[in-house]
């Protein structure tokens, strides 16, 4: 049953209401008047993407029902549901299914939807072969949807409730914004996030360029739209003020509520303005329109609302014994109540707010039941639901069959190449009190494994954490967990903790196949302080030991790759010949994304030593490869190593605003965003240089490829911003240990200071150096020796730089660094041997 308030008054006497006739459909439309015409004028001249958003109840989906009215061409249309199964695409895939009959001549790559859409096998192309690569498989996919969409167009594609979207769809959308389909415009519905939270959709437009999305935020109505609705709805030619400012204070202008405000005071009569008999609050308004039913369709209400927005009634009751006239009746007075309405496709909810006020109406114990008897319903679907069926008996206190079918649900969406959506599902079960031990282990090392590539990372850390600290934990699986771990953590941007963690995890790895590219990991020497090179190279042997023993391809490859990249930063010519028999293997070409990765790897390893033509093609082989796989987390890789080529090349026209652009498009990728800030704090303070050069008249070595960036304009503010930023990345490269976004923010602190506070400059030179040497490429130091050379020479003592210039010339001795060298060569003219 419904708990309610049983009084009939709520205020005492007075006559009975005259209730006038009941209002059909929904309120009519006021307001929004700026916000219709902007997307009007948005979808009218397409391609565009339009994210809507607001609170729940808002106005949003009222709003898009309004411009869809007044657009021409055809309209795709989609729902995401509260509870979906694992579907990658699914409503992607249900908005074309109910627009097949439009679909004319697709692109071959369409054919990838065939298996997904068999009913639309007659006009889809033949299923190309699978792909070995799940990354590579399921950015096919996109371009399929892509493609059928393009076929669809000139349209709108409408797609509500993107907050209960799956991650492929989120991850389409973000492709979608940044390569757009002619004559397509989509529009986008979203609850807006919760302060310092996020969702899906959110962070997939959070990476796209900031021109590729339009985001029109929703707010409450204000007092001029609340008195035009209530003079509409109310039929008064001028409702008192005191009737508008009482509703948007118990409303809080928030349309939907308003809007069944106003419904009951229509139907109800009587004096609006009297506060004791007329109710205000939502959920007041339902318990009104509660009253007259009787306990059996409160009862079928109540458990509606436990089934969902849209309830089916064939479950609804078999859940409660009860056979179908019975529960159709019920449902059939509850919309006559005005609590549900008919949506098309039979009676549901008319807001999940309205459904949620009559859930919470039911009593918790009642709750519970109802969840586990819908749950036993669903239990003889074929196929089983299992992501509802997990929903259900979670909230049902089931914790073992919560378990079992998010586990069903994890490996369905894994299987299916979701592995964010398995990461959700898998980190619910581990919330779980009574989980064994063993069970618990086994979930963690698949979260593990889905949130690797996932966007789960930073709630799965602490579990896998807690679960590292129990000391009972079996070796192999401290071994699987601890290097998943380190894995995220790197990706999270803490370079030590993560290295850390895969050198604890190491010993316990026991399989040569999964040890060698974990020690593959270890060898990469641009990562972390307090390792010496020597160290890598040692890492670097014991994986191809590993590799061989394992006999495994992957392995091998890893191997290979990581001895190139560790060759690379040493200078050694041999790198080369590595890259280009691996770059010519089968190995690599079926691994597109590994393959991508180490292009972009190589050709930042290429400008750490000075050849920017090599690492122009690595970068236009990586760039073509993750936009072959549509690999989202290499794109910031790419923009990143791409300005950094454009620094070191001399390009500096809107470096600065590109770099800017780009550090604020991957917050949410740690691991690329720390080396961004730190070339975007390099460009600042070469900026800042040449700014100072050209207002003095000037001159100062560093600021090669930097003329034309100068002018008397720039002085003290660029030099305090250009610092200040540096100083930032200084103090994070430091907490997470990270070497290289280390030494080049201390390298360029060193030369912005060199000028006017050359002790300070000495300073952090000296300090870059000493880092370096920690990690024994010589080669790295460069630009931080030839500060120390000028600041000596230019305080007379060239002599007092001589040690820092020798160590640089002997560590660099027999060294393919032309970088390097020609720093050197400017230290022997300041400082001779």
């Amino acid at each position: 049953m419904i708990d309610g308030d049983d009084d009939k008054t709520r205020g005492g006497g007075g006559p009975t209401p005259v209730r006038p006739e009941r209002l059909r459909g929904p309120v009519e439309f006021v307001g929004r008047t700026a916000e219709l015409a902007q997307l009007r004028r948005l979808a009218e001249a397409p391609p565009c993407l339009i994210l809507l958003e607001g609170e729940p109840g808002i106005g949003k989906s009222r709003l898009v029902a309004e411009l869809l009215t007044g657009l021409p061409g055809h309209h795709v249309v989609g729902e995401c549901d509260d509870v979906p199964e694992p579907f990658p695409l699914g409503v992607l895939l249900d908005a074309i299914r109910g627009s097949a009959d439009r679909l004319g001549a697709v692109s071959p790559v369409a054919g990838a939807l065939a298996p997904l859409l068999p009913e639309l096998a007659d006009v889809l192309p033949a299923a190309p072969p699978p792909l070995t690569d799940p990354a590579a498989e399921r950015h096919r996919l996109i371009r399929a949807v892509a493609s059928v969409l393009a076929a669809l167009s000139p349209a709108t594609l409408l797609l509500e409730d993107l907050h209960w979207a799956d991650p492929a769809t989120c991850e389409f959308l973000g492709y979608l914004a940044t390569h757009p389909v002619d004559g397509l415009a989509v529009v986008l519905t979203a609850r807006t996030a919760a302060p310092g939270g996020s969702t899906p959709i959110h962070d997939a437009l959070a990476r796209t360029p900031p021109w590729s999305v339009t985001r029109v935020p929703l707010g409450p109505l204000d007092a001029d739209d609340v008195r035009r609705l209530a003079a509409r709805t109310l039929r008064l030619d001028d409702p008192p003020q005191q009737l508008t400012a009482t509703l948007l204070d118990r409303t809080a202008g928030i349309p939907f509520v308003v809007e069944e405000v106003l419904r009951t005071l229509a139907e109800r009569g009587g004096d609006p303005l009297a506060d004791d008999s007329v109710p205000f609050v939502l959920r007041d308004v339902l318990l009104w329109r509660l009253r007259p039913l009787d306990e059996g369709t409160r009862e079928v209400l109540g458990a509606a609302a436990v089934l969902g927005m849209a309830p089916d009634q064939r479950i609804l009751a078999s859940a409660l014994n009860l056979d179908r006239v019975t529960v159709g009746s019920a449902m059939t007075a509850a919309h006559r109540a005005g609590l549900l309405h008919d949506g098309g496709d039979g009676l549901r909810f008319r807001h999940d707010l309205a459904r949620q006020v009559v859930y919470d109406l039911v009593p918790r114990p009642n709750r519970e039941w109802l969840h586990l008897r819908v749950a036993r319903v669903l239990e003889q679907e074929l196929p089983r639901p299992v992501a509802q069926l997990a929903h259900h008996y979670r909230l049902a206190g089931s914790g073992a069959d919560f378990v079992r079918n998010a586990e069903a649900a994890a490996d369905l969406a894994t299987e299916r190449g979701d592995d964010a959506t398995a990461a959700s599902f898998l980190l619910q079960t581990m919330d779980v009190a009574e989980l064994p031990r063993p069970v618990r282990v086994r979930l963690a090392a698949k979260l593990g494994r889905s949130a690797i590539d996932g966007l789960s990372q930073a709630e799965a850390i602490p579990v896998l954490e807690r679960l590292l600290a129990d000391r009972r934990l079996p070796p192999g699986a401290r071994g699987e967990l601890g290097l998943v771990l380190g894995r995220m953590l790197r990706q999270q941007g803490e370079a030590l903790r993560g290295y850390t963690e895969i050198e604890r995890a190491v010993p316990y790895l026991r399989a040569p196949r999964r040890k060698a590219p974990a020690l593959a990991v270890l060898a990469a020497p641009d990562t972390v302080v307090g390792r010496h090179v020597d160290d890598h190279l040692a890492r670097c042997t014991e994986a191809e030991s590993a590799a061989t023993a394992s006999g495994d391809p992957a392995a091998h490859l890893a191997a290979r790759i990581a001895r190139a990249s560790l060759l690379l930063e040493l200078g050694d010519p041999a790198a080369w010949s590595i890259i280009t028999e691996l770059r010519a293997s089968a190995e690599l070409a079926d691994r597109p994304r590994e393959h991508a990765r180490a292009c972009l790897n190589w050709a930042q390893g290429a400008l750490h030593a000075g050849h920017p033509e090599q690492a122009e093609t690595l970068l236009a082989a990586g760039r073509a490869l993750v936009d072959e796989t549509g690999y989202e987390r290499l794109t910031a890789l790419v923009e990143a190593t791409e300005l950094s080529l454009s620094r070191a090349a001399g390009r500096f026209d809107g470096l600065a605003e590109r770099l800017t652009r780009l550090v604020t498009t991957a917050e949410r990728m740690p691991v690329t965003l720390l080396d961004a800030r730190a070339e975007l704090a390099t460009v600042l303070a070469l900026t800042a240089i040449a700014g100072r050069a050209g207002s003095t008249g000037g001159h100062d070595s560093s600021t090669q490829g930097c003329a034309g960036l100068g002018d008397s304009g720039r002085g003290r503010d660029e030099v305090e911003s250009a610092e200040r930023a540096l100083r930032e990345v200084v103090a994070d490269a430091r907490r997470v240990g990270a070497v290289w976004p280390l030494v080049q923010a201390l390298s360029a602190l060193a030369r912005l200071t060199v000028v006017g506070r050359p002790d300070e400059a000495v300073r952090h030179a000296t300090e870059a150096l000493s880092v370096v040497r920690g990690k024994g490429i010589l080669a790295w130091a460069a630009d931080a020796v030839l500060v120390l050379a000028e600041a000596a020479a230019a305080a007379g003592e060239p002599a007092r730089a001589a040690a820092a210039v020798a160590e640089l010339e002997a560590g660099i001795a027999g060294r393919d660094t032309p970088l390097a060298r020609a720093a050197l060569g400017r230290c022997r003219d300041l400082v001779p041997a």
